[in-house]
């Protein structure tokens, strides 16, 4: 199975955000190269939120590029074999954090937003990452900083898609 047919599995089976999944479902329809950067119309992402539940925190990174704070996430691979693999790899990427593990139950919720040209927009399929016991983070080349924020700190530094994107995750917990 391709990426293209697993990110097409995933959001048949996602039930949430019906509206948004069918304008993703029908984005990957006309554009067979949609997940990937190189698609002016847009491309698929895959993002997670790295939390950590028995402290009541998560982890954002402050985005070296566009200097917002922001889950861990990016660009599909050609190595990825699934999106829930691509937004994995992106979290243990950017936290640094070895031993993560993705919430069941797939995406915790979908985001829509633009990007400068030449391409115009990335839809992102979030998920959440449970960090091990005992984790500690490390910086990567695409941060400027990793921090850990108490779930009701997160409306003070970030954007509202990062605030549904933990509110969701809570109510999944």
């Amino acid at each position: 199975m391709s990426l293209h047919d697993d990110a097409v599995r995933v959001l048949g089976a996602y039930p949430d955000q019906e509206q948004l999944r069918g304008l993703y479902l029908e984005h990957l329809a006309a554009h067979p190269d949609g997940m990937w950067k190189p698609c002016e119309a847009g491309h698929v992402t895959a993002s997670a939120l790295v939390i950590d539940p028995a402290r009541g925190k998560v982890l954002l990174t402050l985005h070296r590029k566009l200097r917002m704070w922001l889950q861990m996430g990016g660009h599909c691979e050609a190595g990825d074999a699934t999106v829930e693999a691509a937004a994995l790899r992106e979290a243990t990427e950017e936290s640094g954090i070895a031993g993560l593990t993705l919430l069941p139950g797939g995406p915790v919720r979908l985001d829509r937003h633009p990007i400068p040209a030449p391409c115009n927009w990335h839809l992102d399929v979030q998920y959440a990452a449970l960090v091990p016991p005992g984790a500690a983070e490390a910086i990567s080349d695409e941060s400027l900083e990793l921090r850990w924020f108490a779930y009701d700190e997160v409306g003070e530094v970030a954007d509202d898609s990062v605030v549904q994107l933990v509110k969701r995750t809570l109510e999944r917990l």
